[in-house]
C-alpha cells in the first residue's frame, strides 16, 4: 500500500497538500538566510573594529621592537607602545565577542524564523497524513483478502452523513439487508473513498 490514495479526486488533494507543505518549507527556509543574513550585518563594524585593531596592533608591536633596539633608551621608549599594544588587544577581544554574540543571535533567529511556521503547518499536516495512511492500510489488507464489499457498506451505513446515504438509497439498511448488490457496491465505494481507495473491479461474488 503506498502512500497516496488511488482515488483521483483523494489523490489530487494529497499531492496538492504535499506540494503545499514542501513549498512551505523551502520558503521559509530562505526567509530565515535572509533574516540570518540581516542579522550578521550588524556585525560588520565590529568584525572591521577587529580588523582594524590588529593591524595597527601588528604595526605597533614593529615599532616598539624597532624603538627597544635603541642604545640607552630603548626600555623606556619600547614600555609605552607595548602598553598601547596591549590595550589593542583588549580591543581585538571585544570585538570578537560581539562579533561572535551576533552570529550566535544571527543563526538562533535563522532557526526560530524557519522552525516556528513549519512546525504550525507540519503539526497540521503529519498527522492526517499518518491517519490516512493507517486507514488505508487497514482497508487494503480485506480487499487483498478477497473479502467482500459487505464491511465497507456497513461501515458506511455507520459512518456516512444521512443525505451522502440517501442518494445511494431510500432505505440502505433495508437494501443491505437484502443484499442488494448495487446498494452494497455504492455504498462501499463511498466508504472506500475515505481511505483513497477505490472498489476492485473484480471480487467474489456475496454468498446467496
Amino acid at each position: 500500500m503506498g502512500i497516496y490514495a488511488r482515488h483521483p479526486r483523494r489523490l489530487v488533494g494529497q499531492v496538492s497538500a504535499d506540494l503545499f507543505v514542501l513549498v512551505w518549507s523551502v520558503v521559509w527556509w530562505l526567509v530565515s538566510r535572509l533574516v540570518r543574513s540581516a542579522v550578521l550585518n550588524v556585525a560588520t563594524p565590529a568584525r572591521e573594529t577587529a580588523d582594524a585593531a590588529t593591524r595597527l596592533s601588528a604595526q605597533v608591536a614593529e615599532v616598539a621592537e624597532r624603538a627597544g633596539q635603541v642604545p640607552g633608551l630603548g626600555e623606556q621608549l619600547r614600555q609605552p607602545l607595548d602598553g598601547a599594544s596591549g590595550s589593542l588587544t583588549d580591543v581585538i577581544a571585544a570585538a570578537q565577542r560581539q562579533v561572535a554574540s551576533i552570529e550566535r543571535l544571527a543563526d538562533l533567529m535563522g532557526w526560530l524564523v524557519f522552525a516556528i511556521p513549519v512546525t504550525i503547518v507540519v503539526a497540521l499536516w503529519l498527522p492526517r497524513r499518518i491517519a490516512f495512511f493507517v486507514r488505508a492500510r487497514a482497508a487494503r489488507r480485506f480487499l487483498d483478502s478477497n473479502a467482500d464489499l459487505d464491511l465497507f457498506a456497513l461501515r458506511a451505513l455507520a459512518n456516512q452523513p444521512m443525505h451522502v446515504l440517501a442518494r445511494i438509497s431510500d432505505d440502505p439498511v433495508a437494501a443491505w439487508r437484502a443484499r442488494d448488490a448495487t446498494v452494497i457496491h455504492k455504498l462501499a465505494e463511498v466508504e472506500l473513498r475515505r481511505s483513497g481507495l477505490r472498489v476492485p473491479t473484480t471480487r467474489p461474488s456475496p454468498p446467496a
